[in-house]
Order: structure tokens, then sequence, then C-alpha cells
């Protein structure tokens, strides 16, 4: 853990606490040839990964109906009833997302401009396995594409060692409206989609977040695919000039206890709190269930000389979910310019993002908060302009269009209007 103040963060420190992309960098040529594998050799590779890596020797890829009727059958009503509760306020979110699919405004006489929405044909959607279950995570990737209108969702679900998926996460799959899901982690998994395989269609864009393999492999089949963003390893940033140290503490916690490479930060203009969540940092870990995993985890409790030194170190650091724990959150929301998400005041645990809601848990990391939004509707969409002009209104724009061929160089272009106007 480190703790001083951030005046004297050395620039090796600031490096190494910015640079959360050093782990994805480090498994890139292992992935590639996963990934070339897949591409070559399909659902051969894919099921001899998913016994290498998740021990489970499988002989059909995708879930069977008996296997979703013999999930609904094992699950409690409470955890069905919880999953589609989730499903309804992710739902209601993203509904206030959608746009008109066709809007038309006329600038000028005879002359129209506008704009139509489409949604993606198909899209695939990675819910990852490993150290914990994420039903949620399946819910918050398949409903806004759902709700954006696309025609059919591929999911891919790590299966555990006796071949079956977590009855949960296939749950929530099928009550977000999956049209497929495979048995399938890891960069396989994204090579599956991205490519293709006699099993796995191929999707036009693949979303989700995963662990560094999953990452880099998504981040090297662009070629062949869109993806949403980079959602590698957890973290959080809690900014507070006060607030409740075991709150904190918690929070910061929650989000380590993810999986190793998660990272936590504390930034605060006071040292006594700092000083005061470091203990309590050091006793709920100690007490932490998954204290083995927190271990392998980067913590970071850093004191600035200002709230607004504090609030330029997280604009730099663009963490995927950012707690405000201030007494002014509203001027300092707005001073704030990257982040996944922003939980405002001390009743809004980063925790209830990712269970009640709504809003989507699918968040950009790794920085990469300064230039893409977290994942929602408009992530399954395309937007196609949309131009109509009368004989008027395109003679009221030749001049421009000639005075501009002529800049350029492209004669045919005028040609193509004054022929019309003749």
């Amino acid at each position: 853990m480190i703790c001083k103040r951030l005046s004297e963060v050395t620039d090796v420190e600031f490096d190494r606490l910015l640079d959360r992309g050093a782990a994805v960098r480090e498994v890139m040529g292992h992935v590639q040839k996963i990934i070339n594998d897949v591409k070559e050799n399909g659902d051969t590779a894919v099921m001899q990964y998913t016994l290498e890596y998740d021990k489970a020797d499988i002989v059909g890829l995708r879930v069977t109906e008996g296997e979703l009727l013999s999930a609904y059958e094992n699950a409690s009503q409470d955890v069905i009833d919880a999953l589609y509760h989730l499903s309804d306020n992710i739902t209601s979110f993203h509904m206030r997302q959608v746009q008109s699919d066709l809007w038309l405004h006329e600038v000028a006489p005879g002359v129209v401009f506008g704009q139509k929405i489409t949604p993606l044909d198909r899209i695939g959607a990675y819910v990852p396995g490993g150290f914990a279950l994420y039903p949620s995570t399946a819910l918050m990737n398949i409903v806004p594409a759902k709700v954006a209108g696309v025609r059919e969702v591929v999911v891919c679900i790590p299966p555990m060692p006796d071949g079956t998926v977590p009855v949960a996460t296939l749950l929530a799959a099928d009550i977000a409206g999956a049209n497929a899901v495979y048995k399938i982690g890891g960069a396989q998994a994204i090579a599956a989609m991205a490519y293709g395989t006699e099993s796995v269609a191929k999707v036009d864009k693949i979303v989700g977040p995963g662990n560094v393999y999953v990452t880099a492999a998504k981040l090297l089949v662009q070629s062949a695919v869109e993806i949403d963003f980079p959602a590698g390893p957890s973290e959080i940033a809690v900014l507070a000039d006060g607030g409740n140290p075991e709150f904190i503490a918690a929070d910061i916690l929650a989000q380590l206890e993810h999986g190793p490479t998660s990272s936590g930060f504390l930034l605060t203009p006071s040292p006594e709190l700092a000083r005061e969540v470091k203990k309590e940092l050091t006793a709920q870990r100690e007490a932490a269930p998954r204290k083995d995993l927190i271990d392998l985890s980067n913590t970071a409790v850093l004191v600035g000389d200002s709230v607004d030194a504090c609030i330029s170190f997280i604009n730099d650091l663009a963490p995927e979910h950012l707690e405000l724990m201030v007494r002014d959150p509203i001027t300092v929301l707005e001073k704030i310019r990257n982040a996944g998400t922003v939980c405002v005041g001390d009743y809004t645990p980063a925790a209830v993002g990712d269970y009640a809601t709504g809003i989507s848990s699918t968040l950009p990391t790794g920085g990469f908060a300064k230039y893409v939004s977290g994942l929602n509707v408009d992530h399954f969409t395309k937007k196609t302009s949309v131009q109509v002009l009368t004989k008027d209104g395109l003679d009221s724009l030749a001049d421009l269009v000639r005075s501009l061929a002529q800049i350029e160089g492209l004669p045919g272009h005028a040609a193509s209007v004054l022929r019309r106007l003749q």
C-alpha cells in the first residue's frame, strides 16, 4: 500500500499507479497465439483451450434447452426474483437513453437533413467467471442491447469443471433475452465471437468485462470486429474531505475483492482522514473473506494539498468507479472530467450500482474513461445521416459545391451537381 502526500509521489510511482495496462501488455503474445489457433481450427481449438484453462471436457459448446430448464428447476425463487428485479431496473434506466430512430429537419428551403438510428444485427456479450459469479454482468451486458433493438445476442460464459455454466449466470442471460449461450471463456471466447467457428456465429461487436487475457483478446481482434472498450481489473477511487473512514475502506475493499491487479485509491486533503482510512483498510482486510485476492491488488492512500489537487489526479487516473464523499459534491462533480461512473454521497457505494440501481456496471478501466463511456444503448446502434434536397434546395448550394470542388481539384463533384440544374 502506498500512503503519502501527492506532492511526494515520484514519477516512477505515478507511472505505476496510472499505468494499469502493463498486465495486459505482458500477455499479448500468448493471447495472439490463442486467437490465431481459434481462427484456424475453430471449435477444436476452443474445446482444447476450455479443457486446458477451465478443466472442462465439453462436447457441445452451446447450452441446450435441457440445461436451461434444469437451471430453472435448480434455482431458488429468491434468485429468480432478484434477477428479474435487477433486469427491470436496468431496462428502466436504459429506456431513457433510447433516441428516435429517424428524425428530419429542414435547415433551409428545399434542404433537409436528418439521422437514422439502426440497431446492430448480432452482438457478442462476454460474462466473466473465475474468482466469482457474475449474473449481474450478464444482465448489464444483454439488457441494453435488447433495449436498443439488437436482433441477436450471443453470450459466452466460462464453464465450470463439470462442463456446466453457473446456474444464476445462465438464468440471468436467459432473463435478459440472450438468443444463444456458449460454454466458453477467456481469450478463446473472444476469438470465437470475433471470427466465428462451426458452432459460434461471427458477431458485429463484442462487449463485456474480463481478466487481462480477455482484455488483451478484445484489443487484438479489433481489425475483425468492433469492441466496446477495455474493461479489465476493477478500479475505484474515493475523493473525500471528510466522511466515515469505515465506509471508505469498505468500498475500496469491495472492488479489490474482484481479483488480482484490481486497484483502489483514496484521495483526500485531510491527513487525519488518510490515517483513519489506512487503519480501517488494514483491519477490514484481515477479516475479509476474500483476503487472498485483496492481497494481490493495489492500494494507495494519497493526501493532496487541496481538493482541487485531488481532482487533478483523479482526472489523470480516469477511474472505473469514483465515489465523492465531499462537502460540496455538485461543485466537485462539475470538475470531474474522467470517470466511468460517479457515486455521490456517503450512502451511494459503488456496489449499489453493481447490483441494484440499473446503471451499467460494465465500465472502461485502465484510463480509458478519458475517451469512452460506460456501456449504454448507443454502443449497440449505428447512426446513418440522411439528406433530402429539392431542385431549388440543390440550386441554393450549387455555388458552394462548385467553389469547394475547384479548391480540392475534383471537378466531377461539381459536374454531378450542375448537370441537374442545366
